[in-house]
């Protein structure tokens, strides 16, 4: 390989396509009439990644962010518990998720991402 191939490989990024144009593309693909290389070969991209967005869109990863409505129940003063404990509780219909103490940012960050999937 060449030294300036090798500086263009390291350059190369993929492009970051905004989430309407990946939602509707993957609509698109869900449509059993439509050739899913075709409908790539249109929009210049690779047949796998139109495979991808179609199963993030089936999974839900390709929707809008959505509110949800959030009530505060009452607890006892902050004052009251001790430094490094707490209490994060989520529910969402029937499900709920406890989070007791001081969790890790990462830890937290992977349970908060497996509630949207």
């Amino acid at each position: 390989m060449l030294e300036s191939e090798v500086e263009h490989s390291r350059r190369r990024r993929s492009a970051n396509y905004p989430l309407e144009f990946k939602r509707q593309l993957a609509q698109q693909a869900c449509d059993s009439t439509v050739s899913v290389s075709q409908l790539a070969l249109q929009h210049g991209l690779n047949t796998n990644m139109l495979f991808r967005w179609r199963r993030q869109l089936k999974a839900g990863l390709l929707d809008q962010a959505k509110l949800v409505p959030v009530t505060l129940a009452q607890t006892s003063p902050i004052s009251k518990c001790p430094t490094g404990s707490g209490l994060i509780e989520i529910r969402i219909g029937e499900a709920a998720v406890r989070i007791e103490g001081s969790p890790d940012p990462a830890t937290l960050t992977l349970v908060l991402k497996g509630l949207r999937a």
